[in-house]
Parts: structure tokens; sequence; C-alpha cells
């Protein structure tokens, strides 16, 4: 059966927006020979539906079944053609694809002088903009030429390209290994979070010693620093280290202030720098630098000079809306934050075929913590299920846990007795099988075991040894990870002062800033 959500012609169709569909007309018209093409009779009938109907196209009588794959696939690449000539998509690197091909049409008809031309514009463009591998690129298609058609313009002109392969060539080795050992730790962090014991710690030390290659940072571009402070900034993050994290998600960001060229080149880079930046600052609670931080993105984001598309509006969303929320939760103004939970939704049903489910995951977690904040249990729970119920979150198995948790928390606060049981049981078995029952959780499970064989006279007593216990793992290596996620001494501390949690947080928060 067709997947009706998915077809990915259909995608691609409704991705248009209207001028991209206006210039697509115009494009498949351009020489008057095309207005009845049964591609283009394609296109405005997938773009007149509301989902993708295979049978409502046959029936359509456009094109038979046999021949509706293959038309598919030359309307298909015709779009991406017609977006490719639109000039908000002419970014640095298709302008110089664009010479390269130029230059290799120029060559195949023998004209080897204006290829070479062109090649030589092609590659000061892609240089000056941090574009080795497609630099390097054109310096073996010079190669080539030269070796059928000497130009005698540049005496040592086999020396230059081959010193200029060379160096290119180690520049794209370190840029290549940073990137892999980069995403290697990425992969790390998505799947099973933070290290969670010493044993953890030295694979995942000797695993980034091993793997990080030998440079000298006075000799790396914009490019190769990049990609070595991004593989710190991940190494950090898994063993913990969130001063170290602060320390290079500032080297990322800076950097991108230093060569303010390179956002409009690398606006996602820019973009991701500066969540990881703002995360860091949220795990060391520095609320002043986030506040500014978060104000001074989202200033260059609004700017004429930043670049605007689909993929970018969908991820400035992500980041700057789940860095909001982490500021609420920094100064403790839960109830100020509501306001930011319809521009959530609104913006995870817009952006949806953008966003991956994990990061939906996530802020559905925030969204949670934010009604758990100002004591709306039931609201939290509902939120939370949207992650509990989720069977096909495969990565972040930290964030699964701590959904439960913190369900089971809202159901005690909730005095829903009857479903805590439940819960209860699902979350022990749950914890069980992902081999993840450490310190702190295992203290909370404890605690809400008992609690229906406490008598009310002694609540604060048990409030107060489960408080007792936990602060103890308030800054160990391993168990400090479950206060990242839910701050549970401060729920303690609310029950046993008898105050909401949120003045206790904005307290503490005052006390930080003092």
């Amino acid at each position: 059966m067709t997947n009706v959500h998915r077809d990915a012609l259909f995608v691609l169709v409704k991705s248009l927006s209207k001028s991209e569909k206006r210039q697509f007309k115009l494009y498949v018209g351009r020489l008057g020979v095309n207005t009845d093409a049964k591609f283009l009779a394609l296109f405005n009938l997938l773009d007149r539906l509301k989902k993708y109907d295979e049978k409502a196209i046959l029936e359509s009588g456009i094109v038979k079944k046999a021949q509706l794959s293959n038309l598919k696939a030359h309307l298909y690449k015709q779009i991406l053609v017609s977006l490719r000539l639109n000039p908000v998509n002419q970014t640095i690197r298709i302008q110089i694809r664009e010479q390269l091909d130029f230059a290799t049409i120029l060559y195949q008809k023998g004209l080897y002088k204006q290829s070479l031309k062109i090649l030589e514009k092609a590659k000061s463009m892609a240089i000056d903009n941090e574009e080795k591998n497609i630099a390097y690129e054109i310096v073996e298609f010079e190669k080539i030429i030269e070796t059928q058609y000497i130009t005698r313009s540049i005496p040592d002109r086999a020396n230059e390209l081959a010193v200029q392969a060379k160096e290119l060539s180690a520049q794209n080795v370190i840029t290549s290994k940073l990137s892999n050992l980069s995403l290697q730790l990425y992969g790390m962090m998505l799947k099973v979070g933070y290290v969670r014991s010493d044993e953890d710690y030295q694979r995942v030390r000797n695993y980034f010693e091993k793997h990080l290659p030998k440079y000298q940072i006075e000799r790396l571009g914009f490019r190769e620093k990049l990609w070595l402070y991004k593989a710190h900034l991940w190494y950090s993050f898994l063993i913990q280290d969130f001063l170290s994290s602060y320390k290079y998600a500032s080297k990322w960001v800076d950097l991108f202030y230093e060569h303010e060229e390179q956002i409009a080149l690398n606006p996602v880079f820019f973009l991701k720098g500066n969540h990881y930046l703002l995360e860091s600052l949220f795990y060391v609670k520095y609320s002043s630098q986030f506040k500014t931080t978060l104000d001074r993105l989202e200033e260059v984001v609004e700017s004429k000079g930043f670049p605007k598309n689909d993929n970018i509006a969908s991820l400035a969303f992500l980041y700057i809306n789940a860095n909001r929320l982490n500021f609420h939760f920094l100064e403790g103004t839960f109830q100020q934050g509501l306001y930011l939970v319809k521009i959530v939704e609104y913006g995870i049903n817009k952006h949806k075929d953008r966003i991956d489910v994990h990061h939906i995951m996530v802020l559905y977690y925030k969204i949670a913590c934010l009604y758990f904040g100002i004591g709306d249990n039931k609201t939290c729970i509902q939120y939370l299920k949207k992650i509990i119920n989720n069977k096909n979150l495969k990565m972040r198995e930290d964030l699964m846990c701590f959904a439960r948790v913190l369900s089971l928390v809202a159901h005690y606060e909730a005095g829903m007795d009857y479903h805590l049981e439940v819960q209860l049981k699902s979350t022990y078995k749950f914890l069980l099988k992902m081999n993840d029952l450490h310190a702190v959780q295992k203290e909370m499970i404890k605690f809400l075991r008992n609690l229906g064989n406490i008598y009310p006279s002694e609540l604060r007593n048990e409030f107060q040894k489960l408080y007792t216990e936990l602060k103890k793992y308030e800054d160990h290596p391993y168990e400090k990870r479950a206060f990242l996620y839910l701050d549970i001494i401060s729920w303690l501390e609310s029950h046993l002062e008898n105050r909401p949690v949120a003045e206790i947080i904005r307290e503490k928060a005052l006390a930080v800033r003092r």
C-alpha cells in the first residue's frame, strides 16, 4: 500500500512557496513547448490534492499506471532544476559548482584556456570561502587539463598545482578526521546520553584520544577549527564537563563572529553553535550570559543579511524556542513561560517534516516541565505520555527514562494513587530493561513505593530523608545528570518548606546572580 503521507514528490511539491511554484511554471513554459506537458499537469494536480492519492492521479487520465513512476521522477528532477535556478538558492557553494560545470563543458569542447580561466576564478572563490573540498577537486581538474595542454603561461605550473593539491589534501584529511570524530561522539550522545560509570568514562576518553588527529592550531583554517571545537564539545558533553562544554561552544560561536562572512555561508553551523553554547550556559546556571547570548542570536536571525529558507527556519524555531523555555527554567518563571506552549505547538505542526522525532520529544519534555513547575500536574502528564507512548523513539534513552521518573512524581502530586502504582511497575521494568537504574532513580522509586505505608504525620520526615540522600549525588560525576532533567532537589525543598517549587528556583537564580 502506498504511503499517502510521505511520498517524496508530494512532500516536495507541498514544500514549495507561492513564488517557487510561480517560478516553476515560468521555467516549464520558458520555450512555449511544455505548456501541456504531462509532468506540468501532474504538478498542478498534486498541488491541488490535500494528501497523496495515487488512485486520483490515475483516474485523472494524465498518465497510465505503468508510466507513473517515470513521470514522477521526471517532475521531481524538473522541480529541483527550477529551484536551483532560483536566486534565493544561489549560495556560494552552488555558484562554485556552476563554474566548475561551465569549465567542464569548455574542456569537453577543447577550449582549454577558457576552461582554466574559469577554474582559477572558481578555485579562488572556493579557498576564500573555506570550500576546500571543492577547491581540491578544481586543482585535480586543472592537473588533468595541464597534462593535455601545456599553457606555458606559468613556468612552474605543474609544481605549483602539485604543492597546492598537497596542502588542500592535508587540510581536508584533518577536517575529515575531526568531522568523523565529532559525528561518532554525537552518535554516542544521542544513543546513550552521558557517561554512567568510570568504565564508560574511560571508554569515551580512550576513543577520543585515539581518534583526535595531531594538529597545529595556528595552521588550521576556519573549517578545521570548527570541527575541532565540535569534537571537543561533544566529548565534554559526554563526560559531563559542562565548563569545558561552555569553553568550546564559546570558541565555536566566537569563530563565527570573528569571520562574520561565514554566518551567511554556514547558517546551520552558526545556529547549532549558539544552541550548544546556550545549553552549556543552562547546565552551569549562568543565566545573565544565557540571556545575552539568546538575545544576540535572535537579533542575528532576524537581521536582513541572515539567510532565509525552510531548513534554517525550522532550526531557528527549534533552537530559539527550546532555549526560551530553558531560560524560564533557569529563572523559575514557569508561569511567564506558558505563552511559549502555543508557539511551540504551532511550530511543531508547521515544521514537522523537517524536525526529527527526537527533537520534538525534547520540546514536549520541556513543556511538561513547564506545567510541572506551575503545579499543573495533569497537563504535565499528558505531555509526558507523548514521549512514553512513542514506540518509534530509538535515541536518547535518558530522555525516555526521566520522562517516566517525572511522570511518577507528577502522578504523586496529582493524587492519582492507582495510576501511580501502575506507573511504578511500568517504570521499574523499563529501567531494568535499560540497565539504567542508578542511585537517584532507585531512591526516587523507593520513596514513591513506600508512600502508601506512611502516615501523613510522618511525610515531612520522609521528604527530609530523601532530600538528605539525594543531596549526596548533586555533584556526583555520574549521578548528577538526573538533576539536569528534573530539579528534584528544589521539588523536595518546596515540600519541606511548604512553598511553590517555582519560588525556590527563582530564589536560587537570584542567589547565583548576586
